[in-house]
């Protein structure tokens, strides 16, 4: 059995476009709790709460349940549902899990070929990460789920993965003249650029393509802040500032909330500004909130 093409080929939900990383978010966690206990069981109202904070933190802003992944990933043949009454989901139904004492964890056969092969469950998470997840928020996903970070690039079936472009990178950096769009720095180690990255605006794993009208070019702070959806790029390129986001310190005002409303730095003249439909999609998908006002 292919555990590599199953995780690759989660059916999700996939209404008006929003993404829905409901089931590899539970599938993450239950790999990490299963590093943890091989054989321990996650009954559904001792990781109720566990759940909402990973889809409050990394899912869509519309609010949503985790009874949702807790039922439906057993169709994909990787997750298993017992209750009081005995084998199989009760439903979706967040009292209905609670009061028929729901306990999840991996599907028997998967836990198995697990035990053979340890390594499994590295490639397993690469694929979920790299399919769901932008490459910045993939540590800190790993720590929050209890996974080694260290996880295994995988074997993944012909056609099952796409190739990033490579010169994608260097066409951002050109294009925005090596500064952050949003701060402008522009470090450099002899002749090398360091801390400045190419950000996807409409994410790779979710079809983002490595085009100059997807990219920015970003510090590593403002990078990992537009992927948190903390910061965003709103009509007229000028820089959207999540209403959530908290910080008091000089730093967190100087680096964060002074954005509010600032036109982007770059990209140079004659060369492609992000395309409106690749904004949109981030501002729905991404940012958290609603914007600050811009300063007076």
């Amino acid at each position: 059995m292919d555990w590599l093409e199953r995780a690759a080929k989660l059916r999700q939900w996939t209404g008006n476009g929003i993404r829905a990383p409901h089931k590899p978010l539970l599938f993450l966690y239950a790999l990490g709790r299963f590093q943890e206990d091989a054989d321990g069981a996650l009954r559904y109202s001792a990781v109720e709460e566990d759940l909402k904070r990973l889809l409050v933190e990394y899912g869509p802003a519309n609010r949503t349940t985790p009874a949702y992944p807790f039922h439906h990933l057993v169709s994909d043949g990787v997750w298993d549902v017992r209750t009081d009454r005995g084998a199989g989901s009760p439903g979706t139904g967040v009292l209905e899990l609670r009061a028929t004492g729901a306990t999840g964890r991996l599907a028997p056969e998967l836990r198995a070929a697990l035990r053979r092969d340890p390594a499994l469950l590295g490639r397993i998470a690469r694929v979920l990460l790299d399919q769901h997840f932008p490459p910045s928020l993939h540590g800190e996903l790993c720590e929050t789920v209890g996974l080694e970070p260290a996880v295994e690039s995988p074997t993944v079936p012909a056609g099952a993965r796409r190739q990033r472009d490579r010169r994608m990178r260097e066409m951002v950096l050109t294009a925005y003249e090596y500064r952050c769009a949003f701060c402008g720095y522009d470090g450099r180690i002899g002749a090398m650029p360091v801390g400045l990255e190419a950000a996807h605006v409409r994410w790779w794993a979710l079809d983002g393509p490595d085009d100059l009208d997807n990219g920015l070019c970003l510090c590593a702070l403002h990078h990992k802040l537009f992927d948190r959806g903390v910061l965003g790029v709103g009509e007229g390129h000028r820089i959207l500032v999540s209403q959530k986001f908290v910080g008091h310190s000089p730093a967190a005002r100087q680096h964060v909330t002074a954005l509010a409303g600032r036109p982007l730095t770059g990209p140079r003249p004659g060369t492609s500004p992000i395309a409106a439909h690749h904004r949109s999609w981030h501002t729905e998908q991404v940012f958290r909130g609603a914007p600050r006002p811009t300063p007076a």
